[in-house]
């Protein structure tokens, strides 16, 4: 449940903080006429994340009949979503710092055309973050059918977000959101390998791949799967005491370089040099910001502005 409770809160503070960007950049503008096309942005994406999550559902559940085709088809959505949270995690360390200039110019752009562009604006800075966690939480949360603790943990996760986010904006709360989104990410990577495994075992029972029986190791004897200790690990990351071949590999050969190239020190660019082309100030291009990590939370504090 960790894992999807992580999900949730990340996600759900990544949304919370576009939110925010959105709803302070119209008050420092004197523009609160418009924040009810902004909520409404908001809720069409939240609806719409809601249904995508459902549909996603009812689909492995309910028109997928065979159990091979519901192999295949969780197979196919977990890649899909280990796709989704490697870009994820490696957008918003690349974007962390420029998120709020750009949210602005567009909202800029957005006021000068009317409320449906505010509301389209509000939908589309949302939207993808909905539609990333109700992927990512159905893969996730596989293997926990008919259990509503996946479920549970992720609405708590966005509950915080949600505190989190409101506290922010009051300027009653601040953390480095640098290393929060690191650490954050870096376990999500781990949840990632552990969602690729669950894949490549789909693929396997569907008979797309081979060596279903072939174990690369049995530690059963060990790793009991009925511990809590063993089900956490199961849970979180999906690492069973008894894996194939090819799940291992798979689950090795996606976190340790994908992990390498996340977690390795930003590289530092360059500042223009001076007349005497001696001398150059070196600035980084990603999370070295102070306080905050990111320039997202002094866009969401109006009264410090």
């Amino acid at each position: 449940m960790f894992a999807t409770y992580l999900i949730g809160l990340r996600e759900g503070l990544e949304a919370t903080l576009v939110v925010s960007i959105l709803v302070a950049f119209l008050v420092k503008s004197q523009r609160r006429d418009r924040l009810p096309q902004v909520w409404a942005g908001v809720g069409l994406a939240v609806a719409l994340s809601v249904l995508f999550g459902w549909l996603i559902e009812y689909t492995s559940t309910s028109l997928l009949a065979r159990s091979e085709e519901r192999e295949l088809f969780e197979a196919i959505t977990s890649v899909a979503a280990v796709v989704f949270v490697t870009w994820m995690i490696f957008w918003m360390r690349r974007a962390a710092r420029t998120i709020a200039g750009e949210l602005r110019g567009k909202l800029t752009e957005a006021l000068a055309v009317g409320s449906l562009a505010v509301a389209g604006m509000a939908f589309l800075a949302v939207i993808r973050e909905g539609l990333e966690t109700a992927l990512i939480f159905y893969s996730a949360a596989q293997g926990a059918a008919g259990d509503s603790g996946p479920l549970l943990a992720l609405i708590g996760g966005i509950l915080t977000a949600v505190v989190l986010g409101v506290l922010l904006y009051a300027s009653a709360l601040r953390i480095n959101l640098s290393k929060f989104f690191t650490w954050t990410g870096a376990l999500l990577i781990l949840v990632a390998a552990g969602i690729l495994k669950y894949g490549v075992h789909d693929f396997q029972e569907a008979g797309v791949l081979p060596g279903l029986n072939d174990l690369a190791f049995d530690i059963t004897g060990t790793l009991d799967p009925s511990t809590w200790y063993a089900a956490l690990l199961a849970g979180m990351f999906n690492v069973t005491p008894a894996p194939t071949v090819l799940e291992t590999i798979a689950w090795i050969g996606y976190a340790v370089p994908v992990l390498a190239l996340f977690l390795r020190p930003a590289r530092r660019k360059p500042a223009p040099t001076a007349s005497t082309g001696t001398e150059r100030v070196a600035d980084t291009d990603t999370d070295t910001d102070t306080d905050t990590g990111t320039e997202a939370e002094a866009a969401t504090a109006p009264q410090r502005a």
